[in-house]
């Protein structure tokens, strides 16, 4: 099979590393070429489309990769396996693929963090977010605290960054920095990759009522090891040949 490159180049090396692991998060802005952008807007338009029909427990943001061929087409494809290796290491599994488009007048989403493997710190998650029409800090933007991965503690939900201050951030300082935690909230241009670590404390701001849609969709991969409270594969998808993503699909 023959792959259209959807990543400009990139690397991912030891000062990335450094950067990923002191932050929780890297961004690689602009780094998905024209042609990517283009079919992963038209896909997640689609599945926009079919939310209102959704069946319960089958829903297409949530289940994106098994309603779109080219989402599906992304799970294997050579540079996305690539950054998720660079990452975390040649023994992978692919967890989820979900949509998260905002459109304009979405209230966005509380702070939270997501767990793996408290008890083994072996076994590393990492979500890969492809932004593909960028975002604004006041407008759907993302919002992070650098270092609160290594905490490793669970956030199940805070409304606001004045509770999350209050009641998590408040008297923390960054392990590797020993600078106090603080909120960053982002701005990104078009076609930005994000690569977070599963521990990283991070929420959304709402979308400005007169603005677009801002399209995104995540794809998450794992160490196998443990079960994945995240993981969302239909039993039947499970047993799908996809190009590129042999063997990654089941859960061990």
């Amino acid at each position: 099979m023959e792959w259209e490159p959807i990543f400009h180049d990139f690397t991912f090396g030891e000062s990335e590393r450094r950067e990923m692991d002191r932050e929780g998060h890297i961004a690689f802005p602009g780094l998905l070429k024209d042609d990517a952008q283009e079919k992963l807007t038209e896909s997640l338009s689609y599945i926009e489309s079919l939310r209102p029909r959704a069946k319960e427990g089958h829903e297409p943001n949530r289940f994106a990769a098994e309603f779109d061929w080219y989402l599906e087409s992304l799970i294997g494809h050579p540079q996305m396996l690539r950054l998720a290796r660079d990452i975390l290491g040649e023994n992978i599994r692919y967890d989820h693929c979900v949509s998260l488009n905002r459109p304009g007048g979405n209230r966005g989403t509380h702070w939270h963090t997501h767990g793996y493997g408290e008890e083994d710190p072996s076994l590393g998650f990492v979500r890969i977010f492809f932004y593909v029409n960028g975002f604004e800090s006041d407008d759907g933007g993302l919002k992070v605290v650098p270092g609160s991965h290594l905490f490793r503690d669970r956030i199940a939900r805070m409304d606001s960054d004045e509770a999350l201050q209050e009641q998590w951030i408040s008297g923390k300082n960054h392990p590797i920095t020993g600078e106090p935690l603080q909120i960053h909230a982002l701005s990104m241009p078009p076609k930005t990759v994000i690569a977070m670590w599963t521990f990283a404390a991070h929420g959304v701001n709402p979308r400005q009522p007169d603005s677009d849609t801002r399209w995104c969709v995540v794809y998450a991969y794992r160490n196998p090891g443990l079960p994945s409270n995240a993981r969302w594969i239909s039993e039947e998808y499970e047993k799908r040949r996809v190009p590129g993503a042999e063997g990654l699909l089941s859960l061990y």
